[in-house]
């Protein structure tokens, strides 16, 4: 079991670092349950993304629905074979992990095992994300031992750190033919020109964002302190994101918004100093 969660702190810290940070800094006896429930999303994810993902729509959605029945089945009495769900199925009980929500983190999930994905208005891209980023966070709650007052705010965070993402990545996402900002003119994607229209919908966006963010503000005071630091990472570190947004007046097309390594670090550590 040991070798199960390290080979899913191992996936975290290799594909998403600002996550390993903000768990990091989380009580001890909770983040190898973090680390577990983002091996089994990032499982979900290379069934999507990854290198080796099948060709065509419909055999990836048949490799996450085995990849779901897999969770499900190692969730009953004896060990599943695969490591990542080992831990998961391991870290569940322990934690009162809400794992039947993963079901509707899978829906989510199928959406993008189309080979061109279009997210046409707000209502649907707002159920794309509590499919898979608000879900995210209610999950999260109980490792974060956040009541119940706490677990919707939690999820909306989740939300605000997914369109953080959906901003900063307009660029890569296209590249990959999916548009999940309702609104983005396609010629203007195809060109790669950010116009003032484009420019003025990513900073509507962004401003949706930072509304979130602040929303949410108040989930510091319903958690307990020792969870504190890893949220306000986070946080930190998208509010980053956003921050670089501006300075590029939107324009995600021509030019990175993302913070790199250096950057993540340097907002890990403001928390660690205002702590």
């Amino acid at each position: 079991m040991h070798a199960a969660y390290g080979r899913c702190r191992r996936l975290q810290f290799r594909h998403d670092p600002t996550f390993f940070l903000a768990t990091a800094r989380l009580p001890r006896h909770r983040r190898p349950a973090v680390h577990a429930l983002y091996g089994f999303l990032r499982g979900a994810d290379e069934i999507v993304d990854g290198r080796r993902r099948a060709a065509h729509p419909d055999a990836r959605r048949a490799e996450l629905d085995g990849w779901q029945a897999a969770l499900h089945e190692g969730l009953r009495p004896g060990r599943p074979a695969h490591p990542v769900l080992a831990a998961l199925a391991h870290a569940g009980p322990r934690h009162d992990l809400p794992l039947h929500l993963l079901d509707r983190y899978m829906e989510s999930m199928r959406v993008d095992c189309d080979d061109r994905v279009r997210i046409p208005d707000p209502d649907a891209l707002d159920h794309y994300m509590d499919g898979s980023a608000a879900t995210v966070g209610r999950l999260m709650a109980p490792l974060l031992d956040a009541g119940d007052d706490a677990t919707e705010p939690l999820a909306q965070l989740g939300v605000a750190f997914q369109l953080t993402n959906f901003i900063r990545d307009v660029r890569e996402d296209w590249e990959m033919d999916r548009v999940y900002l309702p609104g983005l003119d396609e010629e203007t994607l195809r060109l790669g020109v950010a116009t003032p229209t484009f420019r003025a919908r990513i900073g509507a966006e962004a401003q949706r964002a930072r509304e979130l963010f602040a929303q949410t503000a108040s989930i510091h005071d319903a958690v307990p302190s020792s969870v504190r630091p890893g949220i306000r990472t986070a946080r930190s570190v998208y509010l980053k994101v956003l921050d670089r947004v501006d300075v590029l007046d939107g324009d995600v097309l021509t030019q990175r918004a993302s913070l790199g390594p250096l950057g993540v670090a340097r907002a890990a550590m403001v928390t660690v100093r205002t702590a």
